[in-house]
């Protein structure tokens, strides 16, 4: 019995705790993938040992943090020696091959976590080891989840602080934190446990809740110290991450999201809702007081600004009460500083980079009263100001969608449009394309908003100059610009192939389809050469204006617009962007519109089954059974169109 604990007690300092004396060759082929089974009792004794102290300050070019004997007062911090290092790297290595079994699964994940146990602080902080723990808790079960968690914190929880602020071992902490949506489930061994034993139901109350009671002690961590952790780059993360989960909800990971380069305001982050304890509701509550406290904080702080506007958004769905009065709050607080006479200080804070971000949040969250007072008391007569200034015209967009349902919106309106040509003069479209999404939902107000972009155009007089409105609008340009002067003093225009597409402009123009009213949109589509309809269908920004023009006209005006395009069908097939209108378009057609379009597609199969894109226009239109099997082919079509009516008229 003894040789047989000594030989177990070999195994588990290689990395590898044998359980099953009968699968000793099965367990050394798993320990020989991770990394450990064949660097010998020595090597794993020399793991556990901590590198010798290094005269750097700060992090080494490994770019691994220091341990909590670090300290944050600037001395050397201890690192993970080579040994440990290659060993974690070969563990991941072994992650990424995966596991057939899930016995197999438990075992690694078992045995690593004993490797990592008593020095969980060292790994999480070095680049390797954080690496190849945020790869495993997922695998690890909750209960092991919960004790690396208590040994990052430490008796206290204090080190928990040292750990969320470092650029690794933050990273980890978020990964142990987005396993909480399994804080219900067990894992097998916990069941083998709970199957064997009986009277043990108080300690498995404790293993069922020690990821919890971790999550609450980096909860009271982060409160303790919430104006350092809200401020920090790698902490406000901790602490974004830590919102969520207090809500019973989680974002993507931030490797999900990583797009280099790329900003956009209006993307909408998906979250995933799961049942949190209890005791997690009033955590949060009282984590937006500490929020509260330090509103300063996070109104001056672009950092921490991002902290609240968690806070704020996740409240807004599961909290409404919360997220009322905390946005109140913040208003009160903005509203309450000192600035010059006669000038809201709300102003001053719309054209600040960090707070703007904020306001941005509050105000897309606000209810009614909140935002009419906002209008009445601090924003009325300056909307057009802020439109044109770059920073606070983010904002002003917010307010403008926010607004849309209910009557400020009008007035709001109203104070935007007289400043149309100037805010287009700034190239901020933000605004017009906003303010036009909210017309499509007011038809009141559709027909003013159409004329003022025909006066800022410059085609709303002589009346001859509507059908140039299609062109004007896609390239952002006046009638005067676009078109010769010659032409403008005599009232005609020459012909000039469409061109000069832009983002923006497909945007207003995308908009501009929701109207009530789109007859002068439709009329200056039909004078566009058949040319121009190519272009504008083979555009990347163009396309989706073609697409929405053809796809919600009756079938009437359908097929008016389809004659123009006679001709270029080969050509849109074989486009990225032309093929996917083409497809569109097919899907809205009439069966004898479908057929017009085959006529014209099957005489070039060749062509359009070597094609990158066409190819795919073939197969999906069924375009090898029209040769063929004509009378198959209108019988399946007809069939199809009968359902796809049905359903958009079960839709409407």
């Amino acid at each position: 019995m003894l040789a047989k604990m000594e030989e177990n007690n070999q195994w588990r300092e290689a990395g590898l705790k044998r359980k099953y004396p009968e699968d000793r060759e099965r367990m050394r082929e798993v320990g020989g993938r991770g990394g450990a089974g064949k660097r010998g009792e020595d090597e794993g004794r020399n793991r556990g040992r901590e590198a010798g102290e290094r005269g750097e300050d700060g992090e080494g070019k490994r770019g691994g943090a220091g341990g909590r004997g670090g300290g944050e007062g600037g001395g050397p911090k201890k690192r993970l020696d080579a040994l440990s290092v290659g060993y974690f790297r070969r563990v991941g290595e072994r992650l990424s091959e995966g596991f057939t079994e899930d016995e197999e699964r438990v075992l690694f994940v078992e045995n690593v976590l004993t490797e990592v146990k008593g020095q969980a602080a060292l790994v999480a902080m070095d680049v390797t080891g954080s690496v190849t723990l945020q790869r495993l808790l997922p695998l690890a079960s909750t209960v092991q989840v919960g004790e690396v968690l208590a040994e990052l914190g430490g008796e206290s929880g204090s080190d928990f602080k040292t750990v969320s602020c470092d650029k690794c071992g933050g990273h980890v902490l978020e990964s142990a934190l987005r396993q909480m949506p399994r804080w219900r489930e067990k894992s097998s061994s916990e069941e083998d446990k709970t199957a064997t034993t009986e009277g043990d139901s108080e300690t498995e109350g404790k293993d069922c809740g020690i990821l919890e009671a971790q999550v609450l002690s980096l909860c009271h961590v982060v409160m303790e110290h919430c104006a350092e952790f809200i401020r920090h780059t790698h902490g406000s993360h901790v602490a974004r991450t830590l919102i969520h989960v207090l809500a019973g909800c989680l974002g993507p990971a931030r490797t999900d999201t990583a797009r280099p380069g790329v900003k956009d305001r209006n993307v909408t982050t998906q979250l995933t809702y799961f049942e949190a304890p209890t005791s997690f509701w009033w955590e949060l509550k009282t984590l937006s007081t500490s929020l509260m406290d330090n509103v300063n904080v996070c109104v001056t702080d672009a950092v921490a600004s991002t902290v609240f506007q968690t806070m704020l958004t996740v409240c807004h769905r599961n909290r409404p009460k919360l997220c009322k009065l905390l946005t109140k709050g913040i208003v009160e607080y903005l509203t309450s500083l000192s600035s010059a006479p006669g000038v809201s200080p709300l102003l001053v804070f719309l054209k600040d980079q960090a707070s703007s971000r904020l306001i941005e949040i509050v105000l897309q969250l606000s209810h009614k009263a909140l935002l009419r007072d906002l209008y009445k008391n601090h924003l009325q007569g300056q909307l057009v100001t802020l439109a044109i200034h770059p920073i606070a015209n983010f904002p002003i967009q917010r307010l403008t969608a926010a607004s849309t349902n209910y009557k400020v919106f009008l007035k709001v309106f109203d104070e935007l449009v007289e400043g149309l040509e100037a805010i287009l003069a700034a190239g901020h479209m933000g605004v017009i394309v906003q303010l036009t999404d909210s017309c499509a939902e007011r038809e009141e107000k559709q027909g003013e908003m159409m004329q003022r972009l025909l006066n800022a155009f410059h085609c709303a007089e002589p009346a001859s100059r509507h059908t140039a409105c299609l062109p004007l609008f896609l390239s952002l340009l006046t009638h005067e610009v676009y078109y010769s002067s010659e032409a403008a003093e005599g009232n005609t225009q020459t012909e000039r192939p469409l061109s000069s597409i832009c983002y923006h402009g497909s945007r207003l123009v995308q908009s501009l389809t929701k109207f009530k009213d789109r007859s002068l949109l439709l009329n200056s589509l039909r004078s566009l050469t058949p040319a121009d309809h190519l272009t504008l269908g083979t555009d990347q920004s163009g396309s989706h204006v073609l697409q929405l023009l053809v796809t919600s006209s009756s079938d009437k005006g359908r097929g008016k617009i389809l004659r123009r395009l006679e001709g270029q069908y080969v050509q849109m097939a074989c486009s990225r962007y032309g093929s996917r209108v083409l497809e569109a378009v097919w899907n809205s057609a009439t069966v004898p519109q479908r057929q017009s379009i085959a006529k014209e597609l099957v005489p070039c199969e060749t062509q359009l089954r070597s094609g990158q894109f066409s190819r795919h226009v073939w197969a999906k239109f069924a375009l090898t059974h029209f040769v063929k099997r004509r009378a198959q082919w209108q019988e399946v079509q007809t069939g199809e169109s009968k359902k796809r009516k049905l359903f958009s008229d079960i839709l409407e």
